[in-house]
C-alpha cells in the first residue's frame, strides 16, 4: 500500500512534533534533576563559588527551559508546512499581479508612443 504525498507530510510533521515534545520533557526531567543537584551542592556539600549562585543558574536554567517551551507549543506550532504553502501562495499571488501591472504598463507606454 502506497501513501500519498500529502499522507506522508502528514505523518512526518506528526513525528516531528513528538520528537519536539520528547526533548521538551527530557529537557524538563533534566532541569529539575540539574536544578536539585545545584541546591545540593551549595546546600550539603557547600560549594559557593559567591552568595546565592545555585539560584542564578537555575534562574538561568528555566528560562532556556521556557524559551524551548515556547519554540515547541508556540512557535512551531502556528508556523507549520500549512502557514509555509498559505505564506508562498499569498507571495506568489503578489509577484504575478506585479507582473501583470507591469505588462499592463509596458502596453500601454508602448500604445501611447505609437
Amino acid at each position: 500500500m502506497e501513501i500519498s504525498r500529502e499522507q506522508h507530510e502528514k505523518y512526518e510533521y506528526a513525528r516531528r512534533r513528538i520528537k519536539q515534545k520528547k526533548r521538551l520533557y527530557y529537557h524538563f526531567v533534566v532541569f529539575l534533576i540539574g536544578s536539585l543537584f545545584l541546591i545540593l551542592s551549595d546546600k550539603i556539600f557547600n560549594y559557593s563559588p559567591f552568595t546565592n549562585w545555585y539560584i542564578w543558574a537555575t534562574t538561568l536554567w528555566f528560562f532556556l527551559f521556557i524559551m524551548h517551551f515556547i519554540k515547541v507549543y508556540i512557535t512551531d506550532r502556528f508556523m507549520n508546512k500549512e502557514w509555509e504553502r498559505e505564506q508562498i501562495n499569498r507571495l506568489m499571488a503578489l509577484q504575478d499581479k506585479r507582473l501583470e501591472q507591469l505588462k499592463q504598463k509596458i502596453e500601454s507606454e508602448s500604445n501611447t508612443s505609437l
